[in-house]
């Protein structure tokens, strides 16, 4: 079984930034895609981004293109995700995912991963 554990959510202003964490543990962490989703009250859990599993290939939703940076240090079992120029419709709940494998790549689809911390708020006000 896999815990993913994230944080660094929280209530900022509009242009501020924010740096998410999401640690793992319970398998080797170097073997597993990770992802980051999130999910806005009344609306579906959507994609943010992923990487692989070396770190050398990432993915973004057109969204958060330009603004976010997802990154990953194998030897702390962490994912990151760096948040720049923030806006309100930023403001959701940031999900850490774990899983995947290399016949899907980095993929922006849910169902790929596995595994999924509790999630982190992030707020942004205008």
């Amino acid at each position: 079984q896999v815990q993913l554990v994230e944080s660094g959510g929280g209530l900022v202003q509009a242009g501020d930034s924010l740096r998410l964490s999401c640690i793992a543990s319970g398998r080797t962490f170097s073997s597993m895609y990770m992802g980051w989703f999130r999910q806005a009250p009344g609306k579906e859990r959507e994609f943010v981004t992923a990487i692989n599993r070396s770190g050398g290939t990432t993915r973004y939703a057109d969204s958060v293109k330009g603004r976010f940076t997802i990154s990953r240090d194998n030897a702390k079992n962490t994912v990151y995700l760096q948040m720049n120029e923030l806006k309100p419709e930023d403001t959701a709940v940031y999900y850490c995912a774990a899983g995947g494998n290399s016949a899907v790549g980095v993929s922006p689809r849910d169902g790929v991963y596995a595994y999924w911390g509790q999630g982190t708020q992030v707020t942004v006000s205008s």
